[in-house]
């Protein structure tokens, strides 16, 4: 065989460390299975197809939105499908996936193994892993856990090691964590990263970190879908649209590889929190960093704070100071806000059960196995649990020992919120579209109500209802706060003058509803069955927002959290801002608002903090 000469031998390593040869791969993102637009199964399939017999495809990377709203049943049929594939496949989850999710994500690990990846090919690392949000409307977000694996994997790879980055999000504001991500990456030879979200093939360029978006598979307005080949030179990455069966599209992104070198002295945008200067008063008393997302509310009980977390570990924190006093591992991820009867506190996990742990120890009472996960939150009148899961169930358990008393079977989604208890009734939501109101004393349905969309992304089920004087009020995705007759099931009233979207709360004279909109205001409407009346709006200057995040009033102040990490206290009387605190950039679950002025939050990335005011 004929040597190369050496010059060209010194520049091919040069290139690009490692040594890679030349080879292909596919890039299918947003497949979409369960869309109710149609066709999303026959694309996948087609692609499936069409990768099989291509010739000289290594492996397949799929990044996220897999399903449309990460039930059960689509990730199965998805799995069903992709498992066709003749090479091997590495895949993530999106937002679709584990936003909507039954099971927290849990189904999408079971269904697929991991919703994380890293392997070598030709000497180039892939590193790839989920963004979030999970079971809580948020803004993307790279897992707690995530990071902590993504350290974990950083620390053995060799600084000159090309690295490509996989992700559903680009690498960009989208994220409300993407600086950790890059500033993570930027520190090794990262390459480029791909991503999808977008459905578009666009450069996703962020900070100096190249990027590409690939669009979705979904055929859309065509007749049919598509996906990218990826060629993989010495020097170069070659992107490529392909229509299954048909043709590969000409060239549209190219990028030039080579050793990286980040540090040009540039800075870039990073949260601010210039706010806690502002409002100095109020102060962090301590701060906890879980090593998984805390996506609930955390209870507190007999001195200690006790909360869940996203790869199922119950901790509790001494009140005092924030350290732990212990932890207990579930086999699921908890997104249950745990509530407390005598000294228990009772939960549910992704793994299927409903959990009661001796609040001192931590050590179990009792444990009920349900049929699916269990995201829904309990609540605990006279020795009586009644909490949601995604087996299509709603139970009252006694709670001394976590046996049935009865279980309403009428549901066709998963609940993950908590229920109200109003005139001897059970009321909630379910991502089903209904809200449903079932006898406290035998679990038979007393009434279910929907707002006619055929959309399940509008269904009520994020939001706590709040009730008084024989109305039920309630805020859904679909920007509406609505009025229902508790007897009936009946609507006296919808109202779209403010843009409200899952958050809501109850004054503590009752004479007003609060909500908290869309962009930085909080409005309260009158309490009546007649007709809406929306007694007042303030500017709170949060800018964009729609997280759930109920608004408590305590004290005569109301109190919330935002999408970026910031709670709020509001005066409902002057209609002014007492004080806000940014914790990190991530969703701050409903706080907690304790006696003296204290009041506990925990945010997504895990953080769970104690403030004074």
């Amino acid at each position: 065989m004929k040597k190369l000469p050496l010059l060209l031998c010194v520049w091919l390593m040069a290139a690009l460390p490692g040594f890679a040869q030349s080879f292909r791969f596919a890039f299918v993102t947003d497949t979409h299975i369960g869309s109710p637009n149609g066709g999303a199964e026959e694309d996948l399939q087609r692609t499936i197809s069409d990768i099989n017999q291509l010739p000289n495809i290594d492996f397949v990377l799929l990044t996220g939105d897999i399903t449309e709203m990460g039930t059960d049943k689509e990730l199965k049929l998805a799995k069903q499908i992709i498992s066709q594939l003749k090479v091997p496949y590495y895949i993530v989850p999106g937002n679709h996936d584990t936003g909507w999710s039954e099971s927290g994500g849990v189904s999408f690990i079971k269904e697929f193994g991991s919703d994380k990846f890293v392997f070598e090919h030709q000497g180039i690392k892939f590193i790839g892993c989920a963004s979030g949000p999970y079971v809580r409307m948020s803004d993307g977000h790279i897992p707690r856990d995530a990071t902590v694996w993504l350290d974990s994997v950083l620390a053995k790879t060799p600084k000159t090691q090309p690295i490509v980055f996989v992700n559903h999000y680009p690498l960009d504001n989208g994220l409300d964590n993407w600086y950790d991500a890059i500033d993570r990456l930027k520190k090794y030879n990262t390459q480029f990263s791909i991503c999808g979200h977008g459905h578009q093939n666009r450069v996703a360029d962020s900070e100096g970190l190249l990027g590409t978006m690939g669009r979705s598979n979904l055929r859309a307005k065509d007749a049919i879908g598509g996906y990218n080949l990826v060629e993989m030179r010495q020097d170069s990455v070659l992107f490529a649209e392909r229509t299954p069966g048909v043709a590969t599209k000409p060239v549209w992104r190219r990028i030039a590889l080579g050793t990286r070198n980040y540090a040009n002295g540039k800075t870039y945008d990073r949260p601010s929190f210039k706010v806690n200067e502002t409002y100095s008063s109020t102060k962090k008393a301590w701060s906890y960093h879980s090593d998984a997302n805390v996506i609930s509310t955390p209870v507190h009980t007999q001195g200690l704070v006790i909360f869940g977390n996203s790869v199922g570990k119950v901790e509790a924190l001494k009140e005092k100071d924030g350290s732990k006093a212990w932890s207990y591992q579930t086999g699921g991820g908890v997104f249950s806000s745990p509530a407390v009867h005598k000294d228990l506190v009772i939960f549910g996990s992704g793994d299927g059960y409903i959990y009661a742990l001796k609040a001192k120890s931590g050590k179990l009472a009792w444990k009920t196995k349900t049929e699916a996960s269990v995201l829904g939150s309990p609540l605990v009148e006279k020795g009586i649990v009644y909490i949601g899961g995604s087996d299509v169930k709603f139970r009252a358990l006694e709670a001394t020992s976590g046996k049935e008393k009865w279980a309403f079977t009428g549901l066709e989604g998963a609940v993950v919120s908590t229920p109200q208890l109003y005139e001897g009734k059970v009321i909630f939501g379910a991502w089903d579209r209904h809200l449903y109101a079932v006898n406290q004393q035998d679990g038979t349905l007393a009434w279910k109500w929907n707002n006619g969309s055929a959309n399940r992304m509008f269904s009520p089920a994020m939001c706590i209802p709040v009730a008084h004087d024989g109305v039920v009020y309630i805020v859904a995705p679909d920007r509406f706060i609505t009025a229902i007759d508790s007897q009936t099931g009946n609507t006296l009233w919808r109202s779209k003058e403010a843009t409200v979207r899952e958050s809501l709360g109850l004054s503590a004279d009752k004479k007003l509803v609060y909500g908290k909109t869309m962009q930085d205001e909080v409005v309260a409407f009158e309490t009546g069955k007649t007709a809406p009346k929306l007694a007042w709006r303030m500017n709170a200057g949060f800018g964009y927002e729609h997280v759930p995040s109920m608004l408590i009033e305590k004290d005569g102040a109301v109190f919330f959290g935002t999408k970026s990490g910031v709670v709020y206290s509001i005066n409902p009387q002057t209609k002014q801002v007492n004080w806000a605190h940014k914790i990190d950039n991530s969703m701050v679950n409903t706080v907690n608002v304790l006696p003296k002025r204290r009041l506990i939050a925990a945010t997504m990335d895990g953080k769970v903090e104690m403030l004074t005011y």
